[in-house]
């Protein structure tokens, strides 16, 4: 495992660049979201090809969105990207990343869902602290979208910080566990395994989060995650609210039961509802990569690490 490297803190100020590695979107939701973020205080930007369409689905060639994403690291008057949007195609990145500019030039990196493929990898072939959070299409498009403690703590704050009741975590196995904080979208993780990128679990606090996907679903994944080795050496599991993965004609709880079932011989603590990525509200930034400690004795607690840097001067 490689050491955490820390980029420097968010200031008041600071320049955000706004990157569509994934889906392009409506382009009013992220003039939305770039006011959103100027009213916090910072100076948002659009990337080149931000607002690019190609295809079906994408924004943006290949080419191009990993041009915006290198352009985002080497630009010294950025101190942080934020993705646009997920919907699919940030696996298309993977393979022309340049992992040395990515190491010279760390900074804050934020997004989930479908960026999920994009933070696993940074973090696990550069040891660069990334950010599971919102998205600026999205989140920050949307009233009470982002949960703005968690993002303040996260990203501008160099001491410890815990998340507790407004979390929204509940305990469906006991236990206290310490380890990486790492993961995101179930689907996306999956979906890395057998390939060169495959997520790498060990000694983890291993967070999981998805939407749309009935419990039968949830079931093969996670078989699909023991079948591969990946929870053997995980310390403890969080999954997000599973925002939508209801069979029809069932109850909430077939959830929680299928769940305990898959993970009946899991040995760590096992949470639920920790309110990251797909959400109806105020959307948590976890800073993925980063030591923390998993409490789910009494009320759920997760104790994080600081995960930035102290700005210099």
């Amino acid at each position: 495992m490689k050491p955490a490297v820390l980029p420097a803190a968010l200031g008041t100020g600071n320049t955000l660049r706004l990157v569509s590695p994934a889906s392009w979107f409506d382009p009013a939701k992220v003039q939305m979201g770039m006011d959103a973020l100027r009213a916090l205080g910072f100076q948002p930007q659009l990337s080149s090809h931000a607002l690019a369409r190609y295809g079906q689905y994408s924004a943006g060639t290949a080419a191009q969105r990993l041009q915006d994403l290198h352009d985002a690291f080497a630009d010294t008057s950025v101190q942080a990207i934020i993705c646009s949007r997920g919907g699919y195609g940030s696996a298309e990145l993977l393979t022309g990343l340049d992992l040395e500019l990515i190491r010279r030039n760390p900074k804050i990196f934020v997004g989930c869902s479908d960026i999920t493929s994009l933070l696993t990898w940074l973090n696990d072939a550069t040891g660069l602290v990334v950010w599971h959070g919102p998205m600026a299409a999205g989140d920050f498009a949307r009233e009470n979208g982002v949960d703005l403690a968690s993002w303040q703590a996260a990203l501008s704050q160099n001491h410890p910080w815990q998340l507790r009741s407004e979390a929204d975590m509940r305990t469906l196995k006991s236990g206290h566990a310490e380890g990486k904080f790492y993961g995101g979208c179930l689907s996306m993780l999956v979906a890395s395994l057998g390939t060169p990128y495959e997520i790498q679990t060990e000694d983890t606090i291993l967070f999981l989060e998805d939407v749309g996907v009935k419990p039968y679903q949830i079931d093969r994944m996670l078989f699909q995650l023991r079948l591969a080795g990946k929870l053997d050496r995980v310390r403890g599991i969080v999954f997000g609210p599973m925002l939508d993965c209801v069979q029809p004609g069932t109850t909430d709880e077939l959830l929680d039961s299928v769940l305990l079932r898959v993970l009946a011989d899991f040995p760590g603590p096992v949470g639920i509802g920790l309110r990251s990525g797909h959400v109806r509200e105020r959307n948590i930034t976890l800073p993925i990569g980063v030591s923390c400690e998993l409490d789910l004795t009494g009320t759920p607690t997760l104790q994080f690490q600081p995960s930035v840097t102290c700005n210099e001067g």
